[in-house]
């Protein structure tokens, strides 16, 4: 179905031309008449099938022009990467329309957001702890809430956020549409529908795991980090089409490590993105990767969801993730927009049970490749790596502190006492006996 064919404002019809989009996707022609409807509803979809478009083109195409302050839209996500992301995407769609939109989160001013917000909006971009925080201080007001969408819902419970989401959901009016697209529907997903939603649609582009048809995957068995490390480096310096490569981690610690091996901050081919870095560092890391600065995005789970980085060549798995749903939101990263990608996996020996729990959510076998004769293969063990044998105690001697801090004994000069009587005392020591300096005059 084409774009053309909806049933768009003209303004966002000569966006869409500007952006050079013409044909929808599935989920967005699926979930378009049903938003308009009114009606609540969850979107099924997996990474890269355009849900951002699909809740966005229906809300903008209602959205009239007003002077009031207070926001009328709200839309809840996980991460500060994703608030720029829809806050970007809306300034595009609306080049042609008079919509005022701005996007919060923690780790910024909020005296700056505070402002903004009084000055009048239309549309909110927010993460769930901001949108507690503002409204709190009275500044955010939602009783002028119409519509309220929430993006990546289950990533979202995984970060922490459903306190936080079930308290925004009950300061909301009454009377409004509730609109929620993720990649999957858990158990505790239908828990905050079923409560807060009025019976919603369910509209699904494609049943989850479900493999993306254009991606070529592939797996590695590699027995370390070291290993790996290796590995990585052989394959970005033969394989030329390696051009903007995706790389996951299983943690903050394993995409640092990788990171530094790599050529860490003197490298400008490398990047690396994870929740302990400021904010200003992972902008600028997903920017240096956007633009193309960077040729290597080290990453964990963080960007493997929601997040829109075009034109990935590669996704590479340097771990397994824990969860076999994550390893499709993943390698959905490549592969967009009518173009082939490619996804590769390191296996160690014990990511066998993960392997086929993946393997059996695709319904498929991934190949495997042999390990390259020319590349090493380590046996250096790295810290996390190192076999944990019984009866061995790998808890570090215990010092026991004796020091008194920042307290110290005396000098013998500073540790005299005024006892009184100081000249009677020495005489008393001198001759063992009391002492007096003669007879006293009458």
């Amino acid at each position: 179905m084409q774009f053309i064919d909806f049933n768009l404002s003209k303004q966002l019809q000569k966006a869409l031309v500007d952006l050079e989009f013409t044909e929808a996707t599935t989920i967005q022609e699926k979930a378009y008449p049903v938003v308009m409807s009114g009606k609540d509803v969850v979107g099924i979809a997996q990474t890269g099938t355009g849900k951002t478009l699909a809740f966005l083109l229906p809300i903008l195409n209602q959205l009239k022009f007003s002077y009031q302050l207070e926001p009328r839209v709200l839309i809840i996500v996980p991460t500060r990467e994703l608030v720029a992301q829809i806050v970007d995407e809306i300034a595009k769609l609306t080049i042609y329309m008079n919509v005022r939109v701005a996007g919060v989160y923690g780790g910024a001013n909020i005296n700056t957001q505070k402002q903004i917000i009084m000055n009048g909006l239309d549309i909110l971009v927010a993460t769930p702890g901001r949108v507690i925080d503002l409204g709190h201080n009275g500044t955010l007001k939602l009783k002028c809430i119409q519509k309220v969408v929430i993006d990546e819902m289950d990533e979202m419970l995984n970060l922490g956020f459903r306190t936080q989401l079930k308290n925004i959901l009950d300061l909301l009016p009454a009377k409004r549409q509730n609109l929620l697209f993720s990649a999957t529907i858990t158990e505790d997903v239908e828990l905050i529908f079923e409560e807060f939603f009025n019976n919603p649609q369910k509209v699904e582009a494609a049943p989850h795991g479900t493999p993306v048809d254009k991606i070529a995957q592939s797996i590695y068995n590699v027995p370390n980090f070291n290993s790996k490390i290796n590995l990585l480096k052989h394959l970005l310096e033969t394989d030329s089409s390696m051009q903007k490569v995706l790389l996951f981690t299983k943690s903050k610690k394993v995409a640092d490590l990788v990171f530094e091996e790599m050529g860490s901050e003197e490298n400008k081919n490398f990047g690396v993105i994870h929740s302990n870095k400021s904010q200003n560092f992972r902008f600028s890391s997903l920017n240096n990767f956007q633009d193309g600065t960077s040729k290597v995005l080290i990453a964990t789970d963080l960007v493997s969801r929601g997040l829109d980085i075009s034109d990935v060549t590669h996704v590479i798995n340097f771990d397994l993730p824990d969860e076999s749903p994550n390893y499709i939101h993943r390698i959905g990263r490549t592969g967009r927009a009518d173009k082939d990608g490619i996804a590769i996996s390191f296996i160690t020996s014990s990511d066998a049970k993960m392997l086929q729990e993946i393997e059996e959510m695709m319904k498929m076998k991934i190949s495997e490749v042999d390990f390259p004769e020319n590349v090493e293969i380590s046996d250096v063990l790295i810290e996390m790596e190192m076999p944990v044998l019984p009866g061995v105690n790998y808890m570090p001697d215990v010092k026991i502190d004796n020091s008194k801090g920042a307290f110290h004994e005396k000098k013998k000069k500073n540790s005299k006492v005024n006892l009184g009587g100081s000249y009677k005392r020495k005489i008393k020591e001198k001759y063992k006996k009391n002492q007096t300096r003669g007879q006293k005059k009458k």
